[in-house]
């Protein structure tokens, strides 16, 4: 059996020690509270129907989206795991349509989170993977000696300081940037650590692959109609080269599987809908980029950098290509 890496925790004090770090020791800490909040939510999803975690509550969250049960769970798990340290000036959740401000009987720090608490959770039902994005943020600097608000949450990603996700899936993953790379850590539930597995991650170049939701092909503009097909007509079609198309359906997989193997996802936007996006920038589409393109990969909307939008609001959303940069140069240059 191979050794694991170090855990967690040494990994981010040997990253605080480096000259110029990027990880301080309370980003470091509040790194720690959100993988330990993760253990609890992989904890949830593996007891299943026993836990009653499954099914959805009938309710919707303010994306109009039926909220399952294990949305609210994992929400809640982040927030009563996070709102007591003091690292946090807020909170904002997918789930929620206002930014959580950090009780006044808990000391306040100098960092916002966001988050999605369970991307892709249709898939919990039937066994499929899941998984729990996050975003770092610094409060701005005038923020000081008031509460947070909505407007502080509104920064474009190239300024997150930190992003990952957690990855519940035949193993437990746990994937992060500080700014010095992405790294990959994974579950030893025997344990309870977190080890470091593999990292620095290169984006491999040249995967003929792609992920896209093909049932939404009405949506799509000409371009991105060209560029599909002409990956799907294969070696008999312009670029001479066989493709293999993959969906899971939840975009911590898709983007966990470029990561690793290459490839490019799609999720672009409506091309009827004045250019309207499915995902979400500051939770899902910001993070992504930021791992990304910290792997040496790109990640666009279909004409300008993710991490350059300037947000509008807390649930904005934008459509995304990430990935090998030449395939996302490909997909985006060819809009119209």
């Amino acid at each position: 059996m191979p050794n694991p890496g170090p855990s967690l925790s040494r990994f981010l004090i040997e990253q605080q020690r480096l000259p110029g770090s990027t990880c301080p020791a309370e980003l470091r800490l509040l790194i720690e509270t959100i993988a330990r909040a993760c253990k609890v939510i992989n904890h949830a999803i593996s007891k299943g129907a026993l836990g009653d975690v499954l099914g959805s509550l009938g309710s919707e969250n303010v994306q109009g989206e039926v909220q399952k049960k294990l949305d609210v769970i994992a929400n809640d798990l982040l927030l009563d795991s996070n709102e007591w340290g003091g690292h946090l000036a807020g909170m904002a959740s997918e789930e929620m349509e206002a930014i959580h401000l950090i009780p006044n009987r808990y000391p306040k720090g100098e960092y916002l989170l966001l988050f999605d608490p369970i991307d892709g959770s249709s898939n919990v039902d039937v066994d499929l993977t899941v998984g729990t994005i996050f975003s770092i943020l610094l409060a701005p600097e005038d923020s000081a000696g008031r509460d947070v608000e909505e407007r502080d949450f509104l920064q474009p990603g190239r300024r997150q300081v930190a992003a990952g996700y957690a990855i519940y899936g035949p193993q437990t993953l746990l994937v992060l940037t500080v700014g010095s790379g992405v790294y990959e850590f994974t579950l030893d539930s025997e344990i309870g650590s977190w080890r470091l597995t593999d990292g620095p991650l290169t984006i491999p170049a040249g995967n003929r692959e792609f992920a896209i939701n093909m049932a939404r092909r009405r949506q799509w503009s000409p371009a991105i109609t060209r560029f599909v097909e002409d990956r799907l007509q294969g070696s008999e079609g312009p670029l001479g080269e066989d493709y293999n198309m993959r969906w899971t359906a939840s975009m911590v997989a898709d983007v966990h599987r470029i990561l690793k193997r290459g490839g490019v996802f799609l999720y672009p936007a409506d091309h009827r809908a004045g250019g309207r996006g499915k995902l979400r920038l500051l939770y899902e589409a910001n993070p992504m980029a930021f791992l990304i393109e910290q792997a040496g990969g790109a990640a666009s909307d279909g004409a300008k950098r993710i991490l350059d939008a300037e947000p509008i609001g807390l649930h904005q959303r934008i459509g995304v290509i990430l990935g090998d940069k030449a395939e996302v140069a490909a997909a985006s240059g060819a809009r119209s």
